[in-house]
């Protein structure tokens, strides 16, 4: 079993929306048998909460279910949980990197989810909590969500 964690600042618009669309991708796929997904804040301020409305909203355009997402941090027991942490931007990426510092080394894979996406050259998901743009996070998304995807069929030969 694979097991997938998407990474944002809140836990409420970028990686619950990637956690939204991998899962339906992986489904559509057949992997949901092979493949685990979640999602998770780098801060506390949402725990517990339901994806931001305009995430919701976008993910019901394109009738990906989001029903039962809700907001969590991301802990130091993630580390030995997942195979693969999935961070939004470079600010993730460095504080995912200060908590893999209190725990010690970890085998995880820890990338930016356009590290997948050859030809974008900003590898950062805009957050669209603070830019109102959920229509450009959700096609960045998917352009990353596809990307990871195919890697990690071809890694794991699945």
């Amino acid at each position: 079993m694979i097991k997938v964690l998407f990474v944002c600042l809140g836990n409420i618009c970028r990686s619950p929306m990637a956690e939204a669309m991998f899962r339906d991708l992986v489904k559509k796929e057949g992997l949901d048998q092979e493949i685990i997904v979640d999602s998770a804040g780098t801060g506390d301020w949402h725990v517990g909460k339901p994806p931001h409305e305009g995430t919701r909203k976008i993910l019901e355009q394109y009738r990906i279910n989001s029903e039962g997402l809700m907001a969590r941090q991301i802990s130091v027991d993630d580390f030995s949980e997942f195979h693969y942490i999935i961070a939004m931007d470079v600010q993730n990426i460095e504080n995912i990197k200060k908590l893999i510092g209190e725990t010690g080394t970890a085998t995880v894979v820890v990338k930016r989810l356009l590290d997948f996406v050859d030809e974008k050259q900003n590898k950062d998901v805009p957050d669209p909590y603070f830019t109102g743009n959920f229509n450009e996070t959700y096609e960045l998304v998917k352009a990353g969500c596809e990307a990871l995807l195919t890697s990690i069929k071809a890694n794991h030969k699945l």
